[in-house]
């Protein structure tokens, strides 16, 4: 992995945008002072994610962005691109090339990008800390900061180097151990203190528990007794029900059917015969009246016409000559039947006209008959005219005699619809008698039948009565005994025999129950010891469980402090091989810079006072605890010098540079940015620094800002940066002559 360039726009002096194509082993940017070199240091920075403001320069975020000359107005944001190399997948993501970059706006806000998708500043430092680079990190040393690491304390540069050799992880982890061993050790005397607190509550609980116990079997007993009790009253109660109900529906029924028939008998007898045939009698007999009447009138004119017809006939009669004559016995019988049958009629009739004209029909008859039985001879002396007359009187007669028989079918119609009404009425008077029976047989049923519906609505009262206390007695057994006493249903009963059983064996059930209750209750205090049964298994449960925590934490415990003592071995023993490679290339570069001597990194231990843990103490309150550092030895070929503060400005610099150089070769870095370091160098001794950074080119990418022209000798690349009278930074394309006279 290497950088492939950096583009720069609106950061600090580079107003436009500029871009840096890093295609060497080592680029180096060139310019006068202040023409903004340090920049692009600076903006390497910026992008891979700085967040101190003082580290590039700057007070507040207004300050990074260019603020405008008196030719250019000033930007509104400022953004820096780099760009790396993943052909190799040194990144874990899956781009041949990965483009970070970051924009800040004047109003403060800042914008990270990871191949021009938007991303969190967090997502940038996870992704550079996968191939060890960071914004502060050890591979960015920029002016005036390599002399850092000699003017640090012993401990700030022992920190120093454990970042060089990528060290810092493991006190990361042991700092996080450190601080879970605290949380661990808090929680186990947060248990303890739990577990203690509910020590004696567990001990109360228990004696009740015990007591719970005790009550256990009464229930289990009252269980038994209960099961069965409920299952034979349940029974019965079904059974009784059921009998209640047909009962009460077949009585309501017979009740509402002699209601019915009792008022249909009322109503009956209200009716009046007399009333509802009488008129119609009345109109039917008067209308007989008038027809017999009228058939009497008929009768005396008939009678005064045969009168008329017999002296007629005697008139025109000649002398008769009689003889006895024969008369069949069949005759005769019809005309006795006939008269027996008038007479008859006429005896079962009150009517006087009605009597009379039987009787003057029968004369009619027998005249007729005697007439038929006698015979005789009519004169011929008789006038035509007489004769004439004679026929005029019998037509009129048998005019007559047709009008009569009318009348008298008209009145035997009449006399048959009268003893019709008469039979109808008989019969409704019958009605009505048989009614006023009925209707006291019903009454006194009605008054049966309610007798009887009364007192099964009594039994059904007592009925509800009883399944009430059943509801109840359920209700309290479920409240003593909990839900499994819904199990009653399942108890395997005989219910012919237990309805076949005495109420008194059942009411000792629920006596010998009650007893069983009392004794439970009593033993129980009224409750049914569920709530303190579970908060006794709840605190028991939550006691256990402190301790299995406690145990755990224990464990815990002793796991981390295993860890941290893993931990802090392992740094001391790749702190202790990193300081040997340190000092094996440190001695190799001192040498080479000084032309001979010894340089080495020493681990020093520095007496450090701790404050005791209690204010007051018998002894001192102050004890001395050692704290591990580095030292920095040199020995000058020629010279008796043997400490860092001996040395002069120049000597200074290249230990530093020496010791920089060879903390980069031990732990390579994908790249190195060197800002001046090489600016207190004479001529000979910057031949000496450049074939350092040409060997260190080997393992770290270099992008080196100088002024010195044996450094730039040895870069591949050259970037020129000046600044005109408009105050921004501009890039040029120079060749290394023209870099150099630049230099100069």
């Amino acid at each position: 992995m290497r950088v492939k360039s950096l583009e720069i726009s609106g950061f600090k002096s580079f107003a436009r945008k500029s871009v840096f194509e890093f295609g060497a082993s080592i680029s180096a940017i060139v310019g006068p002072n202040g023409s903004g070199k340090s920049n692009v240091a600076e903006a390497l920075r910026f992008v891979l994610g700085e967040q101190s403001l003082k580290s590039m320069r700057g007070k507040r975020t207004e300050d990074l962005i260019f603020n405008g000359s008196k030719s250019i107005e000033r930007q509104n944001r400022a953004k820096v691109t780099i760009v790396f190399d993943n052909k190799d997948r040194t990144f874990p993501v899956d781009f041949d090339e990965v483009a970070i970059a970051r924009e800040i706006h004047r109003d403060a806000s800042s914008e990270y990008f990871l191949n021009s998708s938007s991303v969190r500043l967090k997502d940038v430092i996870e992704l550079l800390a996968s191939v060890h680079i960071g914004a502060s990190g050890h591979h960015i040393i920029s002016q005036g900061e390599a002399d850092r690491i000699l003017n640090a304390s012993p401990k700030e540069r022992r920190a120093m180097i454990e970042d060089a050799l990528g060290l810092k992880i493991y006190h990361w982890r042991i700092a996080e151990s450190e601080k879970k061993l605290v949380k661990t050790e808090e929680n186990m005397r947060a248990s303890e203190s739990l577990r203690r607190e509910i020590a004696p509550h567990i001990k109360f609980l228990k004696k009740q528990v015990e007591k719970i116990e005790q009550a256990r079997s009464l229930r289990e007993e009252l269980l038994v007794l209960y099961r069965e009790y409920l299952r034979r009253e349940e029974t019965y109660l079904k059974h009784t029900r059921e009998i209640l109900k047909v009962e009460r529906e077949t009585l309501e029924h017979e009740l509402r059917t002699a209601e019915e028939g009792l008022r249909a008998a009322d109503t009956m007898r209200a009716e009046r015969p007399d009333e509802a045939f009488g008129a119609e009698l009345l109109r039917a007999r008067g209308e007989i009246g008038n027809m017999r009447r009228e058939r009497d009138d008929l009768a005396r004119k008939i009678g005064r016409m045969e009168g008329m017809i017999e002296s007629e006939e005697r008139r025109l009669r000649a002398p008769v000559e009689t003889k006895d004559k024969m008369i069949s016995a069949r005759e005769s019988e019809l005309l006795a039947e006939d008269l027996y049958n008038e007479l008859g009629h006429a005896e079962s009739s009150e009517d006087y006209l009605y009597i009379k004209g039987v009787v003057s029909r029968v004369r009619v008859r027998v005249g007729k008959f005697l007439e038929h039985v006698r015979g005789g001879v009519i004169s011929t002396g008789r006038s035509e005219e007489n004769a004439r007359e004679l026929e005029g009187l019998r037509a009129e007669k048998d005019t007559l005699m047709e009008a009569g028989m009318a009348l008298e079918t008209r009145i035997g119609t009449a006399e048959g619809r009268v003893h019709v009404l008469e039979q109808e009425m008989e019969a409704k008077r019958r009605e009505t008698t048989g009614a006023e029976r009925t209707s006291f047989e019903l009454k006194a049923r009605k008054q049966e039948v309610a007798l009887r519906l009364d007192m099964v609505r009594g039994r059904q009262e007592a009925f509800e009565r009883e399944e009430v206390a059943f509801r109840e007695e359920l209700r309290e057994g479920g409240i003593l005994i909990g839900r499994v006493l819904l199990t009653y249903t399942d108890f395997v009963l005989d219910e012919a025999g237990a309805l076949a059983e005495n109420r008194i064996e059942q009411e000792q059930r629920r006596k010998k129950i009650e007893r069983t209750k009392i004794r439970l209750e009593d033993t129980m205090g009224g409750g049914s010891g569920e709530d303190v049964m579970r908060e006794y298994e709840e605190t028991v449960a939550r006691d256990e469980f402190l301790a299995k925590e406690l145990e755990d934490l224990k464990k815990s415990a002793e796991s981390l402090r295993a860890l941290v003592r893993e931990l802090e071995e392992a740094l001391d023993v790749q702190f202790k091989e990193g300081i040997a490679k340190i000092n094996a290339q440190f001695g190799n570069f001192f040498a080479l810079m000084f032309g001979g001597g010894t340089a080495s990194l020493q681990i020093s231990y520095e007496k450090k006072k701790k404050r005791a843990d209690t204010d007051i103490a018998e002894g001192p309150e102050d004890e001395e605890e050692p704290e591990e550092g580095i030292d920095v030895a040199v020995n000058l070929p020629h010279k008796k010098i043997r400490g860092l503060q001996m040395l002069s400005g120049g000597e200074r610099a290249l230990t530093s540079i020496a010791l920089l150089f060879a903390v980069s070769q031990v732990n390579p870095p994908p790249f190195l940015v060197l800002d001046e370091t090489d600016a207190a160098l004479d001529e000979a001794n910057s031949r000496k620094y450049g074939d350092m950074i040409e060997n260190l080119s080997k393992y770290s990418q270099l992008v080196v800002i100088t002024h010195n022209r044996e450094t730039m000798s040895r870069a591949g690349i050259i970037y020129g940066v000046t600044m005109g009278s408009d105050a921004v930074s501009k890039l040029l394309s120079i060749k290394f002559e023209e870099a150099a006279q630049l230099a100069k």
